[in-house]
């Protein structure tokens, strides 16, 4: 005897809405968002130590693109109505391994400016490089929001192709 087919079961609602964020304060996306979330999910892509225009700043200076990129994270973060204190995973990608772990301490301090004493899940991988040839850090982040309605006072919700 056949048996029936089984229902299907979902564990989670269907995403139906994704926001995309671009905060100015960050560089032009061309190409992609540099946040994207949907319901209590946020999800940045990765942030490096540039300024608005798109320049890394401080080539070669480790903790400084350190500095700047993890400060990158909060904008976006905001952007999307999260903050730092709601990431839930950081992953780190460094060209230079060895740099890093020699300035731990002010890469540590940098760090703290921004997330206090919240250390989410965390990983970190050496590359071989990065898109930009200057940029030595690139940080992704994975985070929830508490409302899903961001504050709209400095985020614009366009995605660039």
């Amino acid at each position: 005897m056949d048996e029936a087919p089984r229902p299907s079961t979902r564990l989670a609602p269907a995403i139906r809405d994704v926001e995309l964020f671009n905060p100015p304060e960050l560089a032009p996306p061309v190409g992609f968002a540099h946040v994207a979330a949907a319901g209590e999910l946020v999800v940045l892509g990765g942030q490096v130590g540039s300024d608005s225009s798109g320049r890394v700043l401080a080539p070669g200076d480790i903790v400084a693109q350190f500095t700047k990129a993890i400060r990158n994270v909060a904008t976006a973060l905001r952007a999307a109505g999260s903050a730092p204190e709601h990431a839930v995973k950081l992953t780190y990608f460094v060209t230079d391994l060895a740099a890093y772990r020699a300035n731990l301490k002010p890469i540590g301090a940098a760090y703290r400016e921004v997330f206090g004493r919240h250390y989410p899940a965390t990983s970190l991988f050496e590359v071989k490089g990065l898109f930009d040839p200057q940029a030595m850090v690139e940080i992704e982040c994975l985070a929830v929001r508490v409302s899903s309605h961001p504050q709209p006072s400095a985020t614009s919700k366009e995605g660039t192709a």
